[in-house]
């Protein structure tokens, strides 16, 4: 008995260590958020900000924020916010969209990436 049940114990604890990391990555990148976005931009409807709205930001069509004066580039792009493509704007915004108003010194720790990413991608409108 004890045979067939340590693998499902082993199996559980390895579940619950994934999702204690998860919320470790989310949690870090909230503070990361805090420290590098949150000057210019919200995730809060009711906060005005520099920058657009970051809730909801994970698939959502760049440039079409509405309300935000976006450049031309970044409107006409036609790109949709995936991971990728957060984490190349992350890395060099002005490489990855030439044209952008956006100025920002380039977060090229893959890690730190990771961990925005992770935040963001909680974030649901």
């Amino acid at each position: 008995m004890i045979r067939i049940l340590l693998p499902a114990f082993a199996l559980l604890a390895t579940a619950a260590a994934a999702d204690t990391f998860e919320q470790v990555k989310i949690d870090a990148g909230a503070a990361l958020f805090e420290t590098a976005c949150k000057r210019c931009h919200s995730v809060e409807a009711d906060r005005a900000s520099y920058g657009p709205l970051l809730t909801g930001i994970v698939g959502r069509p760049a440039g079409s924020f509405e309300g935000y004066g976006y450049s031309d580039a970044l409107a006409g792009s036609g790109i949709v916010w995936t991971p990728a493509a957060l984490r190349a704007w992350m890395e060099d915004n002005d490489g990855f969209m030439p044209g952008t108003k956006m100025r920002h010194v380039g977060i090229e720790d893959r890690t730190v990436q990771d961990f925005i990413l992770a935040y963001l991608a909680t974030l649901a409108e």
